[in-house]
């Protein structure tokens, strides 16, 4: 039978393969003759959000700067924040004392800027004058007269009452006295017998000796019983005057260092105003005259406990400054590197008591950088804040309540978290997370309050549209590089390749790409290969030379792919033709680079009611984003072969030798050729490789990696030699993003090897097999011979067996009825 010949496709020129950045278009030589850029390039939509964030200082506008890596944000923030100067609220200083009403609840107290230290210095003289004066005051005359006058009137009480009850006593011949037991005298009641005051116990042996009668011994302890009530109420009378004394001799203490205490007080008042330091300086002087057997020196500081450690009485009224803004002169800008839970919140430290155990106290209190940072900027890489637990969650409730409760983390340390709760602090920090759009979108989708917190997001672009004024800024961004790192001048054609690279790297013919680390890397490199040649101007073959070790340090799985594609253990065919088999095209993922191979695909077709089986979805091995592609396949033959009939067959597809995880949709063209090939009958040429993906109507879509798919396949095809008649079929909404190799670009311009762009599946089919794809006539059928013709009659003939099929089904089952 005769196929009518398709028409010679279109092919791509070698123009069209690849941008060239003519050096003759810049007006320099070198990069001596540039100035480095100020700022950075391309990124003017997430600089105008940042500035948004940094200057408006309402709750919630905290940045979140997402992009792609090496794209500068941190640089970029770095530097912005650098030029603040004045736009940020007053700085305060921040310490934390004893609260004396309550221990575990220590007081903030909040000063300006560089009045802690004035503070804590008067307050640590303060206490210190008091260690001097409140002893020599208590030394001093007028108190020790007083007390003299105390002392005496209250010895001539205590003795008016015991001389009034011994007189009692001796009426009734007894007489008032004490007895030692062990260590203790406690006074008691003695018998006078023959003049002499006797114990009560030894009446037994008065009787023996015939010194008292039985009789008389009774009457003697009978009236000894009876007063032991009266020496109890003594003894009570006697303790209520001491106490009284007592009382009497702290109240004139108090009253006579009250007034040094005072004295001290009001010196303070002098100085601060403000409420919560004046209370606490009231309380202070509560605690001293509640204490002041401290400042007298009856408990000397460094007195030993049981276990050997010091004890500090005045510790209590030490001042702890946990933040001290006195050095600081602009907004404090804090980029934490390692925000674990302490760094970034502060913690209370812990002091092991020496018996197994630990405790803290109000000085143990420490700042973390976002109280450092507090009226200004904490940048923070978010992905840092999850390497901990517990610390996105604190974040984010300082955050939302705009108070910082400084606590220990329990996750830190294998003991109990510390009792102590210091007082909140009042949070103004300006917090700037760094990191991508994947976990942005995480954030704002699962937690709760994300956006209220974060309410600015600045997006830094990967690419940047090529102008001739923005290959003059490129220039200067790597003028930038050379003078921050003494690198060699580049001259105009390493400038022109680097930023001919720059719109590789970007996939585009029309832009270049912003993530300049990539750049910057490549210039590092091309440098180091200058020098090592002994050249002191980096030229384009430096540069190249970079480039290609680059690919060739970074590129074991591309080789050991290559090697089993020769090896035959991976079945490709490049030259032949064969019916329902194509060449698809496979981007591999390193760490450098990606690089793009060939992959067979084949399919297979059998009476069926229309289903096309995935295999690889059958087999846990592909991605939704592939299975849509293969319902979209389903969806095109509907359309274009089932309008008239039922489509009735099964299809297999199969990524042939596939043993990872097959997605994507840029299959779908070579899959629908395949299966068109299978159909028709017609084979398919092995010399062309595709790449595409399509819609339900035939129209081919544009698809990713498209160099890298154009220099895989023309690899392999290289190892085994060029035939003249091997290419690529590719979508011609791609052909804007071709930058492909110099070795490529040279083939096609001597007829080696060749690019097709296609824009409908009719157009890729006539490729593949020479035969015209077929219209519909004005009677309803494709051209005779057509490849939609043969498709039509293959998928009437499968339906005329279905329907038999069924018929004969049908009548054998009424016989078995029958019978």
């Amino acid at each position: 039978m005769a196929y009518p010949k398709a028409s010679k496709p279109k092919e791509l020129a070698p123009e069209d393969l690849r941008w060239r950045c003519n050096p003759k278009d810049f007006a320099f030589d070198s990069t001596n003759e540039l100035e480095p850029i100020e700022g950075i390039l391309g990124q003017e939509r997430a600089l105008k959000a940042i500035k948004l964030g940094v200057d408006l200082r309402s709750p919630g506008y905290n940045i979140f700067i997402a992009g792609l890596s090496g794209t500068g944000k941190a640089t970029t923030v770095k530097r912005m924040l650098e030029t603040i100067s004045g736009n940020c609220p007053p700085l305060h200083d921040y310490v934390y004392v004893n609260n004396f009403k309550d221990n575990d609840r220590p007081v903030l107290l909040t000063f300006n800027v560089g009045k802690a230290k004035v503070f804590k210095q008067e307050f640590s003289n303060a206490i210190e004058v008091l260690k001097d004066k409140i002893p020599q005051t208590l030394d001093g005359d007028t108190y020790i007269n007083r007390k003299k006058k105390i002392v005496s009137h209250y010895n001539e009480k205590e003795q008016a009452l015991m001389s009034s009850f011994d007189e009692m006593l001796r009426g009734e011949n007894f007489s008032l006295g004490q007895v030692k037991i062990g260590e203790v005298a406690r006074p008691d009641i003695f018998p006078i017998i023959d003049k002499n005051p006797v114990p009560i116990y030894q009446l037994e042996e008065f009787v023996k000796q015939g010194k008292l009668t039985e009789n008389d011994a009774k009457e003697i302890l009978k009236k000894y019983n009876s007063h032991q009530q009266d020496l109890h109420n003594l003894f009570k009378k006697g303790l209520k005057l001491s106490q009284e004394f007592q009382e009497k001799l702290n109240k004139l203490e108090r009253e006579t260092a009250e007034i040094v205490v005072k004295g001290v007080r009001e010196n303070l008042k002098e100085i601060y105003n403000e409420k919560d330091i004046l209370d606490y300086i009231n309380d202070v002087e509560e605690s001293i005259l509640d204490n002041i057997q401290i400042f007298k020196g009856l408990k000397p500081e460094g007195e030993v406990n049981p276990e050997g450690f010091q004890i500090d009485y005045f510790k209590e009224y030490e001042v702890n400054i946990i933040l001290d803004n006195s050095d600081v002169k602009s907004c404090p800008v804090i980029i934490e590197t390692s925000p674990n839970y302490i760094n970034l919140f502060g913690t209370i430290e812990k002091i092991y008591d020496g018996r197994g155990g630990w405790y803290s106290d109000f000085t143990k209190v420490k700042a973390g950088a976002l109280l450092r940072a507090n009226g200004g900027y904490l940048v923070l890489n978010v992905k840092h804040l999850f390497e901990e637990p517990v610390v996105w969650r604190t974040l984010k409730k300082v955050l939302t309540y705009r108070k910082l409760e400084i606590q220990d983390s329990h996750y830190s340390f294998q003991m109990a978290p510390s009792i102590l709760k210091p007082e909140p602090i009042e949070i103004d920090t300006k917090v700037i997370l760094i990191g991508n759009d994947y976990i942005y979108s995480l954030l704002a989708s699962y937690e709760d309050d994300f956006k209220k917190i974060f309410k600015v997001k600045a997006d830094f672009d990967y690419e940047i549209k090529r102008t001739d004024e923005i290959l003059i800024e490129y220039a200067r961004v790597i003028k930038k590089l050379i003078k921050e790192e003494n690198l060699c001048e580049f001259d105009k054609t390493a400038i022109a390749y680097l930023i001919e690279l720059g719109a590789k790297f970007a996939g585009n013919k029309q832009k270049l790409t912003t993530r300049f680390s990539q750049i910057a890397d490549l210039a590092r490199e091309a440098n180091f290969w200058a020098i090592d040649d002994g050249f002191k101007v980096v030229s384009a073959a430096h540069v190249k030379k970079a480039y290609e070790l680059g690919r060739e340090r970074h590129g074991l799985l591309e080789s050991k792919v290559n090697d089993m594609i020769e090896e035959g253990m991976v079945l490709i065919d490049t030259d032949g033709k064969r019916r329902g088999q194509i060449n698809g095209l496979a981007v591999y993922d390193a760490d450098f680079y990606s690089f793009g191979r060939p992959t067979r695909i084949t399919a297979t077709v059998s009476l069926g009611n229309g289903s096309i089986i995935n295999v690889e979805r059958e087999a846990g091995m592909s991605g939704r984003h592939y299975n849509k592609g293969v319902l979209i396949i389903s969806g095109y033959f509907r359309e274009t072969f089932g309008q008239n009939l039922p489509l009735s067959f099964n299809a297999n597809l199969v990524f042939e030798q596939s043993y990872g995880t097959v997605d994507g949709d840029s299959a779908s063209c070579a899959e629908i050729f395949a299966l068109l090939s299978t159909l028709s009958g017609l084979p398919i040429k092995q010399n062309i490789a595709v790449t595409g993906s399509l819609n339900q109507k035939g129209d081919v879509q544009p698809i990713g990696g498209v160099n890298e798919k154009v220099e895989g396949f023309f690899d392999v095809c290289k190892s085994r030699g060029l035939t003249n008649t091997q290419g690529v079929i590719i979508p011609i909404q791609n052909v804007k993003e071709l930058m492909l190799r110099d070795e490529v670009v040279e083939a096609v311009a001597n007829g080696q090897f060749h690019i097709y762009p296609i824009s409908t599946v009719e157009e890729g089919i006539q490729i593949l097999t020479g035969v015209k794809a077929g219209k519909r006539t004005p009677n309803g059928f494709y051209e005779p011979g057509s490849v939609f013709d043969l498709v039509e009659k293959k998928i009437k003939d499968l339906y005329a067996k279905s329907k038999a099929t069924k018929t004969n089904q049908t009548k054998t089952l009424t016989k078995k009825k029958k019978k």
